[in-house]
Parts: C-alpha cells; structure tokens; sequence
C-alpha cells in the first residue's frame, strides 16, 4: 500500500486538516499544497490574506482539491490564522495543522504531529526549529529567546520555540471566538499563552525548516512595528498579571492548611529575628504603597535580596497593592498629599484643567510617599509587637 496514502487516511481518521495563510508567496504555494496533498492531508484550507501577485490564480487552478479563503485586502498572519481555523472547526475537523507558504516547513514532519496527538490528545503542539542551524536569522534567534522568556514568565513552563509558525491547534478544545486574540504577528504567542492558561496542554516537538538565501526569503515581518506590536501585547498582559491574575491565584490557593504550612515554614520556624521579620514586612508594604505600580513586586523582590532579608515575608507584603484595594491605596495617597500640602481635594470635572491635573499628580506622588513610610513602620511594629506577644523566638537551630 502507498505509504502517503495510509498518511492521508490517518490525517483523516485522527480530523485533521492543514491550514495555510499566504501572503503574496506566488514562488512557493503551489509547490507547498502539492506536496501537502499529494503525501500528507486531503483537507487543505488555504487562506489568501489579500495577495496582489498572482497567488489568487495559482489558487483558483486546484479547483475542488482545496478550501480557498480570501481577503480583500492584507488584515494580517493572526487573522488569516484565525479565519483558517474557525472555518477548519465549522467543517468539522478537530485539530488544524498550520504551515507558512513560503516554503520553509517541512510537511514531511506532519506524521511526528499525529504521533504527538495519539499520545497526547487535545493539546496544542508547536513545531521546534534547530535555532543554531545554517542560514536562520540572528534576528529570529533573538527575537525567539525574548518571546520565550514572556511565555515562560505569564505561565510558568517552558517552551524551546515560541515563535514556530508550524504547529497544531485543538479546535474542540480553544475558544477561536476569543476577542482576545489579536490579527498580526503576536497572534502566535499569544495563541499558546491562552491555551496554557486554558489549562490546554503546550508542548513541543523537533521539526525541520528551510531558510531560502537573504535575496530570495520572502518575509512580511516588520521589524519595528511589529516587534513593537508583540512588546506591547507582553506589557498588557504583564500587568493583567501583577494586577489580577497572580494575585487572584495565589488568594484562590490559600486554605487553612496551606495558611498554616506558610506561617509555620516562612514566620515560625524562618531563620530569621522577629526584628528582621518585622522589616521585611514594614518594607514589602512601603514598597506596595509606592506609585510605582506594575513594579512593586519587582522592586520588593530585588530589595529582599540586597537586605538579606525574608523573600517570602517582604512579597507577601507588598500585595497590599492588589487590585480591590488598589483604588483605595491610590486614594488615600491622594487625601494623604492634600494634607500634607494643605491644598483641597479636587473633584469637579466641569472646571478641571492641566494646571489642576498637575497638582493632583503631586499632591498623589507626595501622599504616596508619607502613606507608605507610614504604614511601612506601623505593618512592621505591629508584627514586631505580634511576633513578640506570641513568645516566637529563633531556636539555635534556625539562627543565622
């Protein structure tokens, strides 16, 4: 029996279909598609995202053979990738395997996809390039470490390529209906941070890849727009994270016994003075308290380091700047400032000019600073005072 036939059927059997976006790529799609068809997957879904070459043409020769989408005009790889999907997920097929049209992925490697979802179904798989081999960009590896931090970062595993465009989506198991997902470039990484976060399983398999000679690559990444693009979508979920989604997980985990198992290991039996206790947390609130929002546990982290102190204790700490009591801290910096200053608080927006924004913006910097040297020195006598009371002393076990 023809081996690429049995490949075929699998393809079938297991609802896979392969989907291409193509943006004018009028050297390679043909060629790409062919091969597809001819040794790896009958449902082919190609989506033209507004080709002003002769790709529409090429397309239009392979008649029934395959799903064309077309753009008007270019709306960009994350919806092209998008709309591919969503119309994969309404024919029916359960899992979507994306290529690039410019030639640079194998579709020789889409059985180690197969082999990858009979293990290990409904996950999303991503094809890991050899970054150190011949003719792949400097820029690329760069740009590939830097996304693999982020990732690494916003949900904790790890991930060798980020940045593959060769992967499979599970259609049943993602949400294409997001508005989350964005219509350019970032639409990649974050594509598998939601899906980690959607507790859908992330994991990476060795593919291979082709870079044409400089002269003859066809690339549509901008460098500075784009990498601007995917920076700014790194900072909005950073802070999604410090605001909501890294407290909010850490105070839904909290129970009695995990409560107890913190104070005992961290407070009671920490090699640490009930004073250096008592300073890490007066430091972990003044820090909190600082308008330096999105940085608090940064700048915490850092400190505790350079001090010596208690980590856990002086982090612990500065969440007293998590988001339902974030509007409150903001506040009572603002009242704290007026007081200071002796000027009135400023409420009306009818009259509210950029003279009145400017001396909001101070009298809130200089509230900021008296409101966390305050209740940095009141959170760490009151633990001094708590610690005390409660008879904990450092055993010579526990001293440093």
């Amino acid at each position: 029996m023809d081996q690429s036939l049995d490949i075929r059927e699998r393809s079938r059997r297991d609802g896979v279909a392969v989907v291409i976006p193509t943006y004018g790529n009028a050297s390679t799609i043909a060629s790409v598609v062919n091969e597809v068809l001819e040794g790896y997957c009958w449902n082919v879904i190609v989506v033209n995202d507004g080709s002003t070459d002769s790709t529409a043409e090429i397309l239009a020769s392979f008649k029934d053979k395959i799903t064309v989408l077309t753009h008007p005009v270019n709306w960009g790889k994350g919806a092209a990738l998008r709309n591919g999907l969503q119309k994969a997920l309404e024919q029916g097929w359960r899992y979507a395997i994306c290529l690039d049209a410019d030639g640079q992925h194998f579709p020789s490697d889409i059985p180690a996809f197969l082999d990858a979802i009979e293990q290990s179904p409904d996950s999303l798989i991503v094809g890991v390039r050899n970054l150190t081999a011949d003719g792949m960009p400097r820029k690329n590896t760069f740009a590939n470490r830097f996304s693999n931090f982020w990732y690494r970062l916003f949900t904790g595993h790890k991930l060798a390529d980020t940045q593959s465009g060769f992967r499979l989506y599970p259609l049943l198991a993602m949400n294409l209906e997001d508005p989350r997902f964005t219509d350019k470039y970032e639409f990649e990484l974050e594509a598998i941070v939601f899906a980690s976060w959607d507790h859908i399983r992330v994991e990476g398999i060795p593919v291979h890849v082709k870079y044409l000679p400089q002269k003859e690559r066809v690339s549509h990444f901008r460098p500075f727009r784009d990498f601007m693009r995917i920076s700014l979508f790194n900072t909005c979920v950073l802070f999604y994270c410090f605001f909501w989604r890294w407290p909010y997980k850490f105070f839904r985990a909290l129970n009695h016994r995990r409560i107890k198992m913190f104070i005992d290991k961290h407070i009671v039996h920490a090699p640490d003075t009930n004073f250096e206790l008592s300073l890490a947390v007066g430091l972990g609130v003044f820090v909190g308290i600082l308008p330096i929002w999105g940085f608090q546990m940064v700048v915490a982290y850092f400190l505790a380091s350079a001090t010596r102190l208690n980590k856990i204790a002086m982090l612990t700490a500065s969440n007293i700047s998590i988001a339902p009591l974030a509007p409150f801290i903001i506040f009572a910096s603002y009242w704290t400032g007026c007081q200071v200053m002796g000027t009135p608080l400023i409420f009306s927006p009818d009259d509210f000019t950029a003279q009145d924004a400017g001396q909001a913006l101070v009298q809130y910097l200089i509230g900021a600073g008296v409101l966390a040297l305050a209740a940095g020195l009141s959170f760490g006598l009151l633990t001094w005072l708590v610690l005390s009371l409660c008879g904990r002393k450092v055993s010579d076990r526990y001293k440093k």
